[in-house]
Parts: C-alpha cells; structure tokens; sequence
C-alpha cells in the first residue's frame, strides 16, 4: 500500500490559550489511537517550535553541518504523521481527522516509490 505524509506549518496553527491547547491534545490523540486501530499508523509527532534545527549541505563536496535553517523563510514544519493506506481517497479521509483533531489544516502528500538499486 502507498505511504502518505499528513503534515502542516506551524503558521497554519493560528493564535490560541494555552487551554485551547491542552483541550486539543485529547483529540489529537484520539486519532493517532483510531489510526493504530485500524492498522494504519507509521509515525506522527509534532516538532519542537524552539528546539535545536541544524542544516546539512553537501552540494559544495563537502558536507557543511550548521546550526538553523538551511534557507530562511516565514513557514517551517510543525508536525506530520505517516500513514500506510490503500488509495488517495483514504489518505484524504484520515487528513481530515487529523485536521479535525488538532484544529487547524492539513496536507496530504503521496511519497515516490523508491528505485529499484538491486
């Protein structure tokens, strides 16, 4: 079956109370459980918004190791989750819940299949 990235920016987040948060967490949980349920669950984790980020480059030859963002920008991911479903259709289905869940937008995105190197 074909893998999906479920992912948002944390800008899509919005401004909320600390109490609108916690209210979510049930509910967010609540589907990461439905999705473990239903045999569908590979991953899915928010990131640390103030965190060490390091970038990796090795366009130049060399592989340079530094700390932030490869390029500056306004967006930056906060969090996604994997899913191993049938279709499309599914995927689609379970963005929605979590977007249900957590209270704010959601992409879904199919991963490319991998070459065959053997």
């Amino acid at each position: 079956m074909p893998e999906y990235l479920i992912y948002f920016n944390q800008q899509w987040v919005g401004d909320h109370t600390e109490e609108w948060f916690r209210s979510r967490g049930p509910l967010a949980k609540a589907v990461v459980d439905d999705m473990k349920e239903a045999g569908v669950y590979l991953f899915a984790g928010g990131l640390e918004e103030d965190g060490p980020i390091y970038s990796a480059d090795a366009t130049s030859g060399e592989t340079l190791i530094t700390d932030g963002p490869y390029v500056e920008t306004k967006e930056f991911l906060g969090g996604f989750c994997v899913v191993d479903v049938a279709d499309d259709e599914a995927a689609k289905v379970w963005a929605g819940k979590v977007a249900e869940g957590c209270g704010w937008p959601q992409e879904v995105r199919r991963f490319g299949s991998m070459p065959d190197l053997g």
